[in-house]
């Protein structure tokens, strides 16, 4: 419909209304009129509504600090001047969970006064029951590898980062390490080794702080400060005897990291 065809503002309004009936409208909503043809006013925007009071925060609560248990083993391990006083230490410790599920304590083993020391991981469940270090399957396979070399437990002493064996032979977690290393460094200051052979990734990087792969540090002496001790101790790094059972193809690079040890070893016979 065009509206500038008609000639009356009558018409107009009659060709307005019956537009709107043939839209179905049929009632009107305002008491007065509204002149449609008027340009109408925009209506103001309405007032942004504000926001709800912000919720009160709960009171913070101090919680014990996460490195409570840590700062006790340090000290306890700081106290103790001989390797039974340590032993006993550790028997009697109760601040990291694994003493609580596992069966043994498990110390060391070996010759303390060898002057090589060589540090692993965990005890498995052989170990657990023995109570002493790599008795199991891949002990025994150290065993040939070291006595390849001419070693024997005679000629070493051998120990590891977490003395209680893990559920499951799962890997210790971050806490359990940091609780269990003052001790393990009170252990390496109390034999005061010329040498550490680091047997794995977690004892090597518990003891460099390095974030650097086994695979990338193996073979590479290392020198260590360790609390208690006025000289740093060369350490090398290897790949652990567990990992070498699963992965054949990696023995000849534990083969080359032994031919390093015994040569440094023969080295300082020397010396």
């Amino acid at each position: 419909m065009d509206l500038q065809s008609l000639d009356t503002p009558r018409e107009t309004a009659l060709a307005l209304l019956k537009l709107q009936l043939d839209w179905g409208i049929d009632e009107a909503l305002d008491d007065t009129p509204i002149d449609r043809l008027v340009a109408r006013p925009r209506a103001a925007a309405p007032a942004p509504a504000e926001p709800p009071p912000p919720r009160p925060r709960p009171a913070a609560v101090a919680a014990p600090p996460a490195s409570a248990p840590a700062q006790r083993a340090e000290s306890i391990a700081a106290a103790c001047n001989t390797l039974d006083d340590l032993r006993a230490a550790l028997a009697a410790f109760d601040g990291c969970p694994l003493s609580a599920t596992a069966t043994n304590l498990v110390f060391a083993d070996g010759n303390p006064s060898s002057g090589l020391m060589l540090i692993g991981e965990g005890p498995g469940a052989e170990e657990d029951r023995a109570g002493l270090p790599f008795v199991g399957a891949s002990g025994q396979f150290l065993d040939r590898m070291l006595a390849s070399i001419g070693l024997d437990r005679s000629a070493y002493y051998i120990t590891n980062l977490i003395p209680w064996r893990p559920p499951g032979n799962r890997n210790p977690t971050d806490s359990e390490i940091v609780v269990c290393l003052p001790f393990l460094l009170r252990h390496i200051a109390l034999v005061r080794p010329k040498r550490l052979l680091l047997l794995g990734a977690l004892s090597t990087k518990a003891l460099t702080g390095l974030p650097t792969g086994i695979t990338r540090l193996r073979g590479r002496w290392l020198d260590l400060d360790i609390p208690g001790l006025t000289t740093k101790v060369p350490a090398l790094p290897t790949l652990h005897p567990a990992y070498l059972l699963r992965n054949a193809g990696a023995k000849k690079d534990a083969w080359a990291d032994l031919v390093a040890l015994r040569r440094a070893l023969d080295e300082d016979r020397k010396g």
